[in-house]
């Protein structure tokens, strides 16, 4: 459905005919001019910097107008007032990472009934037209304990510090670890208990001190997000007592990773390339307003320098779309990526 900004709806209502057939003509339409909200988990973390700006640089490409906006807090409740700001704008669509799958949906579906497509990224939620993945979801949580087993050696305890404990990623993550470790490969470590930074820095950072302190033979930590590996990583590196004794893994940003990777504090991480997920979601989001796509599995679209991506089922039977698997960072490679 194509939809404009308030201000030259007349204008747009009057040439609609020529709008219709030039919203599937590509990036140079003349029906360019849409605008776009993104609303990350919250404003203040690199890594939704990142990749709200791989959504602006798409949404250039295709002369749409990106607004990023949320609260400080990685809350759905700090979220709540840009979802309304996106409604009162009469955004042409929406593009949110998830806090909370639910808590958001009443007003998501008011922007919905005004016409407003809804997609996810990054962290899913239960009320949009289109999911788009970072990687398979599965992949994701089975390789983070495959990969904390290695540098373990196999055995011992080890801790969880995820973000906010109602965030939709983490938790599917966290999901598909646990099944992991139910396999005989596993039968020497113990998840002992999960944290929650809340991604904020300093939150972390206490809940690393606070594993540490209340399991004097933890012996892994395994960090699915960026704001925790890198604040455990930030401790881990100023304390003689644990600095190289305690193994550090999960996903993180090679610039924010790369100096404790060289000082020996975290041997490998993995990640995808951020700004490549919210280039792939503007590009989607476009085409879902556009009508390029309905958002049903097996419909294909362009995603610019990305190449072409499709829509497939996801686990939970809702359509999504997958960037691609992550990458594994450690010293001879940390270096050669600047996200």
């Amino acid at each position: 459905m194509q939809k404009h900004r308030w201000a030259v709806f007349a204008a747009a209502f009057l040439v609609a005919g020529v709008a219709v057939a030039a919203a599937f003509a590509g990036p140079n339409r003349s029906t360019a001019g849409k605008t776009f909200y993104f609303i990350p988990k919250d404003t203040l973390n690199p890594y939704e910097v990142i990749a709200d700006r791989g959504g602006k640089i798409a949404l250039t490409q295709l002369g749409d107008t990106q607004v990023v906006q949320s609260g400080t807090e990685d809350t759905a409740a700090a979220q709540q007032p840009a979802v309304q700001a996106a409604i009162q704008a009469r955004a042409a669509g929406i593009v949110i990472a998830g806090n909370d799958p639910d808590a958001l949906c009443p007003a998501l579906k008011q922007a919905q009934a005004a016409g407003t497509h809804v997609i996810a990224f990054d962290s899913d939620v239960s009320c949009r037209e289109l999911f788009i993945n970072q990687a398979d979801t599965e992949t994701i949580g089975r390789s983070q304990v495959k990969l904390l087993a290695k540098l373990m050696g196999y055995k011992g305890e080890f801790a969880i510090l995820s973000a906010a404990s109602t965030a939709t990623n983490q938790n599917a993550w966290i999901k598909y670890m646990k099944l992991e470790l139910k396999k005989p490969a596993y039968k020497n470590m113990k998840l002992v208990k999960i944290y929650y930074g809340n991604d904020n820095p300093a939150q972390s950072r206490q809940a690393t001190v606070a594993m540490l302190q209340a399991y004097p033979n933890l012996k892994g930590i395994e960090s699915p997000t960026t704001v925790g590996i890198s604040s455990a990583a930030q401790y881990l590196s100023t304390s003689k007592k644990y600095k190289k004794k305690i193994v550090l893994t999960g996903l993180g940003l090679p610039s924010q990773m790369k100096k404790y990777v060289h000082d020996g504090t975290v041997k490998q991480f993995a990640l995808w390339n951020p700004e490549d997920l919210g280039y792939l979601a503007g590009y989607a989001i476009s085409a879902l307003s556009d009508g390029t796509i309905k958002g049903k599995v097996g419909e294909t679209f362009k995603a610019g320098k990305l190449g072409t991506y499709k829509i497939v089922l996801g686990p939970d039977k809702r359509p999504q779309v997958i960037l691609g698997p992550p990458y594994v960072f450690d010293i001879k490679n940390v270096d050669k990526f600047k996200f």
